[in-house]
């Protein structure tokens, strides 16, 4: 039986779906969600690199962020467990493969980022099992919709089910070539640590600063209060490839921070706090809370 592997729980349902359509595609899928597009990667093949991430994504899910031996002393893991889930996930496929040495993988990525700097993560982990790794990259390759019309997918949850019947033919065995220049890339995206990381076709990975769409945020926003929520969306729409809303939503109160946005609400989720331009009506400017911005 194959095991799927798909970035991010979008992917899915879809690729369920499809194997109702082909016995022979059924198989386990296994998902890997940390979106390794945005944020810290430097030395993230190690524990201290895997905790400064995780940390990372406290402060953007508007949790205080604490050390890792201060939440494993909350939650009392064992001594062994890594700070991140998917680092754990990857040590049971590689055991997995290890114990089943039949045991075929087929790594599934989309034309965006996220997929593309996972595939990087993953394939740099599994050159012993060269031979038995697949990869199937949908690479600006036209798929019907469901009104029969031809379009070029950047996410696997754009694709039917039936779709998925003629992408599977792609499959092929990643070389071992590729395991060492797509390991090497990985190693050099660590190395860049870059704060966002956008797809520039084929498999490169451009790196960029962390504050690569402020200027967009900034452009969203007016003398008026807005929902931060309603700010994001506006960006988001206006992007080829999206990007993470928590990101967003991150760069928003780093902004804050900064002086060159006001806020008011709570500087948690992007639902719960709203933002605007310095300056502005007095009414604005009297229900801007004292309160100072959150960490």
């Amino acid at each position: 039986m194959l095991l799927h592997i798909v970035f991010g729980q979008a992917s899915k349902p879809v690729l369920a779906a499809a194997f109702e359509l082909d016995e022979k595609l059924s198989g386990e899928i296994l998902c890997f969600e940390d979106d390794l597009s945005v944020g810290p990667l430097f030395i993230l093949d190690t524990k201290d690199g895997q905790s400064n991430r995780h940390q990372w994504w406290q402060q953007l899910a508007g949790l205080q962020p604490q050390p890792v031996a201060a939440a494993a002393e909350e939650t009392a893991p064992p001594a062994e467990e890594e700070p991140w889930a998917d680092a754990e996930l990857a040590k049971q496929l590689k055991a997995l493969l290890k114990a089943e040495p039949e045991q075929e993988v087929w790594i599934w990525a989309g034309q965006n980022a996220r997929d593309v700097c996972g595939y990087y993560w993953l394939v740099s982990q599994l050159y012993d099992f060269a031979g038995r790794i697949h990869i199937i990259y949908l690479n600006n390759l036209p798929f019907l919709n469901e009104k029969n019309a031809v379009f070029y997918p950047t996410h696997l949850h754009q694709i039917l089910p039936k779709e998925f019947l003629k992408a599977k033919k792609l499959a092929r065995p990643v070389s071992l070539a590729e395991f060492e220049l797509d390991g090497d890339e990985w190693h050099r995206l660590m190395n860049e640590n870059a704060g966002i990381r956008l797809l520039e076709g084929g498999k490169k990975i451009k790196g960029e600063p962390a504050v690569h769409y402020d200027k967009e945020l900034l452009q969203q926003s007016t003398k008026e209060f807005q929902k931060a929520a309603k700010v994001v969306g506006q960006v988001t729409g206006k992007l080829k490839y999206p990007v993470l809303d928590q990101y967003l939503a991150w760069r928003l109160k780093e902004l804050i921070k900064e002086g060159q946005l006001e806020s008011r609400g709570e500087l948690k989720t992007m639902k719960d706090f709203e933002v605007k331009l310095p300056g502005g009506g007095e009414e604005a400017s009297a229900e801007q809370p004292a309160e100072p911005a959150a960490e």
